[in-house]
């Protein structure tokens, strides 16, 4: 009886250990596969991060160009030149200007989504102070002024301080942290 109950115990025994193999081999093989999935996850995720980044930095580089764009073309020289109309009157200009302005930012509203907000900021401020800029100079000067007057009087204040200027670089440096 001695050896029957004891091949029972042996028999117990072994099966328990292979119970207990068998169970750490499952934990172990378990998380080897969910570690692969997770793996396989974050590689799915880089991939597809890597594949967005194709696509949006040169949407973002694009956007750079154009605000930098948009502020080169309301510099006070640019807008001048652009507006100025001969047998145009002061009023006129001061109104081409300002609509030139405002349709300029409109087409480039779009551009937002892929600057920094700061940088937003500081394009729509230099917009803002480019339209008060010429209509407080427009102010200045009598309905029959010569509109070249006007134009004088926009250069002499950008000269003093110049809102475009301090976008642009605003623009170049966040560009450079960017992409430099």
């Amino acid at each position: 009886m001695n050896t029957v109950l004891f091949a029972m115990i042996l028999v117990a025994a072994v099966l328990g250990t292979l119970g207990v193999a068998g169970w750490l081999f499952y934990v172990l093989v378990r998380r080897y596969f969910d570690n692969e999935q997770k793996e396989r996850l974050l590689q799915m995720k880089l991939d597809e991060r890597r594949e967005t980044l194709k696509v949006v930095t040169p949407l973002r580089l694009q956007a750079y160009e154009r605000m930098a764009l948009f502020l080169e073309r309301i510099t006070p020289n640019s807008l001048v030149l652009r507006c100025y109309q001969p047998g145009m009157d002061l009023r006129l200009l001061q109104g081409v200007m300002t609509k030139t302005i405002r349709d300029e930012w409109e087409h480039n509203l779009s551009q937002q989504v892929y600057v920094s907000t700061e940088c937003w900021a500081a394009i729509r401020e230099a917009k803002d102070e480019m339209v008060n800029l010429v209509n407080s100079a427009a102010v200045t000067l009598s309905d029959s002024s010569d509109p070249t007057r006007l134009a004088a009087s926009i250069f002499a204040s950008a000269a003093e301080h110049s809102p475009v200027e301090r976008a642009l670089e605003r623009l170049h440096d966040e560009l450079h942290q960017l992409f430099g």
